[in-house]
């Protein structure tokens, strides 16, 4: 840190430690702030954007590398808190299903509670897909995936797929 927590302190680090957090900071500069500072605030989400208004964006992602590992983070969070929700949702259908089958004592408020929990993951879920790209991130995952099975299926095989099916698998449609 560069500064002492308290208040009054104004404690700078010297010697190695302080040119190494100069030259982080020289590393770490975004190419354009006042595009870098608009992703940001859009947390460098630019999905929702009309094809014409996002090439100063997208140029401004492909050189920045700044920018360009914020919105992997930025990604990687999303994606990462949906896997969570999902996680939760399955922990809180097994409990469910694991105190129907025992039928404990308190077995009505454990099944209203894991039910509870099953909602509210899902609902959290549901909240993250929306308000985030991630189901984009995804889906453009599994085209690129798609692209690269269909370069290596058999040109015998590649023919019988239909052509609308090749033509959305490549982005073309």
């Amino acid at each position: 840190m560069n500064r002492c927590l308290r208040s009054d302190c104004s404690f700078r680090p010297a010697g190695p430690l302080r040119r190494a957090q100069g030259s982080a900071r020289l590393m770490a500069q975004c190419t354009d702030r006042v595009i870098g500072k608009i992703l940001a605030g859009w947390r460098y989400d630019i999905s929702g954007l009309a094809p014409e208004m996002r090439g100063d964006y997208e140029a401004h992602l492909a050189e920045c590398e700044l920018c360009r590992s914020r919105q992997r983070l930025h990604r990687g969070i999303d994606i990462g808190l949906m896997a969570l929700a999902s996680i939760s949702m399955f922990v809180f259908l097994l409990a469910y299903g694991v105190i129907r089958h025992f039928k404990p004592s308190h077995a009505f408020l454990l099944e209203i509670g894991a039910l509870g929990g099953f909602l509210l993951s899902m609902l959290l879920w549901l909240l993250v897909a929306v308000a985030t790209p991630a189901p984009l991130v995804v889906k453009d995952v599994a085209l690129i995936g798609a692209r690269r099975g269909l370069e290596k299926l058999p040109e015998e095989i590649r023919d019988r797929i239909p052509e609308e099916l090749k033509l959305k698998i490549s982005g073309q449609d």
